[in-house]
């Protein structure tokens, strides 16, 4: 009898499997359901959308290798050519399109931990079994998962081992799995997942009840999230789409994850108590490269976004024609054609990696956590050094434009050069100024930031990955060839000689 053909939920079947006991708090009340809360109901729905485009023929979608006769999201799948990271590239990409890069968190951002669990299943040792259960399952249904591997910043200068009481760890084991207390951040989209992912990025760990890496549903009983601010919520009661249309449709929201005394099933845990299977994972893992992959894919899709956006809104000030505007409008072109030459390289040189998979450039991957942070910063303030007032001079809200005393002084006053007309030079303005000036948009610069780590962390992690592979030696390598070929007496190869 064959398997039943298995497909990925739907925009609704998503929506509805968010319906159930989660626990999370928002302004001091507990959420009934976050699908129709105003800090949540428009961006669950603006992710319901990528849902439904894994089945309206809009983006590329590949077989399952589970068995299923299913289709899945390439990026869910473990890559085995050049050919699959371009599948993957494609659907990360058209996924991207549809919150233009606004959006990080999306259930692509996990396939690249998920992706890897059926070829890499040996590193799991005794749990490799939960690693194959959650490859198929995840792939099979599109599963979203949010990740949340930071501690509190809370006592940073002691290691994590002596602040147990913060720090997530392991209370007690029972027949059914363990028992874990602590917190995470930032999980960011939590709200609207279906799993969270439990993992560790700092000091090296040495105390195994905190060494445990794993799974956990969200409606699990001791599960707690404490939202920030909505930037969704604010728009929705004070504003409209045209005066907030990036807060109100994209805000991810972020929260505190608390889990009090929560039983983590045996099924769902991958590392526990291996210290060194713990403290290497975010390496031996593979999801690194991986996470480079999307992380750059949808950042050169923002930056598609918001350097289209700038180019409309100069014209509209009279200002793009200016040489130093011009200079540095083609910074902005430079930063977004960096970010897409870094895609291609991740995308087109892999490498191998086990079992006859591969991973995308390790070397592309360390350029792009740098060069990212960086660069999205500095686009960001030629858009506010060159736009300056013009992202300030705007009406109140839509109200303004349907007041008969007030919409001819805004069409007179507030028109855009070259004849455009006043509402669509607000229209434009609002969108750039929601991106780049908003509490939504200054949230953004401090994401991209501190996306890939902090900003040592990623450069440090720069300095390793080349030990590792031996780059570093073989740059110096390169520096005592020329070196060697003279020294006090002279030049030492022949050719140089008199």
């Amino acid at each position: 009898m064959a398997e039943p053909t298995t497909r990925p939920y739907t925009g609704a079947e998503f929506l509805e499997s968010l319906r159930d006991s989660r626990e999370i708090y928002f302004e001091g009340e507990r959420i009934e359901d976050v699908t129709t809360h105003p800090a949540f109901a428009t961006p669950a729905r603006s992710m319901a959308r990528l849902y439904d485009a894994l089945h309206d023929g809009s983006m590329r979608t590949v077989p399952t290798d589970t068995g299923s006769g299913g289709i899945t999201h390439p990026f869910f799948k473990a890559p085995r050519s050049t050919e699959d990271l371009l599948d993957a590239r494609s659907a990360i990409e058209s996924w991207a399109r549809l919150t233009y890069g606004w959006m990080g968190r999306t259930p692509d951002y996990k396939a690249a931990f998920l992706g890897t669990l059926g070829v890499n299943d040996e590193y799991y040792g005794e749990y490799a079994s939960n690693a194959h259960r959650w490859y198929r399952e995840s792939q099979e249904k599109i599963l979203y998962w949010n990740h949340a591997l930071v501690n509190p910043p809370i006592d940073r200068n002691l290691p994590p081992d002596e602040i147990g009481d913060v720090v997530l760890h392991v209370v007690k084991e029972t027949d059914n799995g363990v028992v874990v207390s602590g917190a995470k951040v930032v999980a960011t989209g939590s709200a609207m997942t279906h799993m969270a992912f439990l993992g560790y990025f700092g000091a090296p760990v040495r105390d195994k009840q905190f060494a445990i890496i794993a799974g956990i549903e969200m409606s699990t009983p001791g599960v707690k999230l404490i939202s920030r601010t909505s930037y969704s919520a604010t728009a929705k009661q004070t504003a409209t789409p045209f005066d907030y249309p990036l807060s109100s449709r994209f805000d991810e929201n972020d929260a505190i994850l608390i889990l009090d005394n929560v039983l983590i099933p045996w099924e769902n845990i991958f590392v526990y108590g291996d210290l060194e299977k713990f403290n290497m994972f975010g390496l031996a893992s593979g999801f690194g490269d991986r996470l480079a992959l999307q992380g750059a894919i949808r950042l050169a899709v923002k930056t598609d976004f918001i350097a289209g956006l700038l180019a409309k809104s100069l014209t509209m000030t009279g200002t793009k024609d200016f040489r130093g505007v011009q200079v540095r409008l083609g910074e902005v072109y430079a930063w977004r054609s960096t970010y897409w030459s870094l895609v291609e390289a991740l995308t087109r040189n892999p490498v191998p990696w086990v079992n006859g998979s591969v991973q995308p450039d390790p070397v592309a991957g360390d350029a792009y956590r740098s060069l990212g942070a960086v660069g999205y910063a500095r686009i960001r303030e030629i858009v506010l050094q060159d736009l300056g007032s013009a992202l300030i001079y705007l009406p109140s809200s839509v109200k303004d434009f349907r007041s008969p005393e007030v919409r001819p002084y805004l069409d007179k006053y507030v028109r855009g050069s070259g004849g455009i007309s006043a509402e669509e030079r607000v229209k434009t303005l609002k969108l750039l100024w929601d991106a780049v000036g908003t509490e939504f948009g200054g949230r953004h610069e401090l994401y991209e930031r501190n996306y890939q780590g902090s900003h040592e962390a990623i450069k440090i992690g720069a300095v390793f990955d080349y030990e590792r592979r031996g780059t570093a030696k073989a740059l110096a390598d390169f520096a005592e060839q020329a070196m060697s070929e003279y020294d006090l007496d002279g030049w030492t190869i022949p050719e140089l000689r008199d």
